[in-house]
């Protein structure tokens, strides 16, 4: 077993405390693979704002959960080494079961999310407990979950969202001990959160979805007074990236994100870890895809993920500065 704590990490417990008393969020950028993480923490450092490095299980598959491990170790001396020692943490996303949650502690996470909100209420319960119970014998933090998302992203996948009933919350947060909760106010996995149909057109004939449910989180808040709340499926789908991809031969039709000063919004309030994914992807996508177009003689992967991996360092700091908040919060 490896602890985290031997890897430079930390969980986010402090992290949050802090984030909630400066009114910002932190992200949790997800990767799997060095271009990924190189961006996360050049953004980060340069930003001067912690981070969260977010793995899911298809991430975890994809990349070795050996080699993860080393990496995040490798995040935290490379933060170092480009002048800042950030306080970063290494989490599991989306954990559906008690044995991939026991594996990441074991291999090192820092903190893990266990996902039953797809099980009856009660089940939920004792599955969150389980893991819970587990995770705080060796100070790792745990995200639980109420409420559905809609959307795809990785193995995660659901057709229409349920929001979270601020009613369940107090008795949730209470039996399982979990140290921050996700929750459904209108947010939803992948590059394809809203249909035309569902959005408005602004002046500038820009198509709005519609707004997240504040009053929700509202009552939430009342309820579980300074408890970290957690928003998933946060991207906001920048259109640029999107025109890109489809001039050089892309097809994303109708890929509609979340307006970021609605997240700007929530970062204020107890919300204080938003997921942020396709944002990513569709940013190296767009790198890549006008360099094969511009550029069909190039086969060397540095000339192509190198300038993928620039462009999501600066979403990154944008996001970091301009959305969550989170910029120069550490010394």
């Amino acid at each position: 077993m490896v602890n985290y704590k031997e890897l430079g990490l930390v969980n986010t417990r402090e992290m949050f405390k802090k984030a909630m008393a400066g009114k910002y969020a932190i992200a949790a950028f997800n990767f799997n693979n060095m271009e990924q993480m190189q961006a996360i923490i050049q953004a980060a450092v340069e930003c001067k704002s912690p981070v969260i490095l977010q793995v899911s299980s298809g991430a975890r598959k994809y990349a070795n959960q050996t080699l993860l491990r080393y990496m995040a170790q490798g995040a935290v001396e490379y933060a170092k080494e480009l002048g800042l020692n950030i306080p970063i943490t290494l989490h599991l996303d989306h954990g559906d079961s008690f044995e991939l949650c026991k594996s990441c502690i074991d291999m090192g996470f820092s903190s893990v999310m266990i996902d039953g909100s797809h099980l009856p209420y009660e089940e939920n319960v004792a599955l969150t407990k389980k893991v819970v119970e587990y995770a705080h014998q060796f100070d790792v933090t745990v995200e639980g979950e109420l409420g559905v998302l809609a959307g795809v992203e990785d193995e995660v996948s659901a057709e229409h969202h349920t929001y979270t009933e601020p009613e369940q919350v107090e008795d949730f947060v209470k039996k399982t001990g979990v140290d921050s909760l996700a929750i459904s106010i209108g947010t939803s996995h992948g590059a394809n959160k809203f249909k035309p149909e569902q959005c408005t057109r602004n002046a500038d004939g820009i198509l709005v979805p519609p707004p997240l449910r504040f009053d929700i989180l509202k009552e939430i808040e009342k309820r579980i007074p300074g408890f970290p709340i957690v928003l998933h499926g946060s991207s906001s789908v920048p259109q640029d990236k999107v025109a890109i991809i489809n001039k050089y031969g892309g097809a994303l039709k109708d890929a509609i994100g979340i307006p970021e000063e609605q997240l700007r919004e929530a970062a204020k309030s107890a919300v204080c870890k938003i997921n942020i994914d396709s944002d990513g992807r569709l940013a190296m996508t767009a790198a890549v895809r006008e360099i094969f177009a511009t550029k069909p003689a190039e086969f060397d992967p540095r000339k192509y993920l190198g300038p993928a991996r620039d462009s999501l360092k600066e979403l990154y700091k944008h996001k970091l500065t301009n959305v969550l908040g989170s910029a120069n919060t550490v010394e």
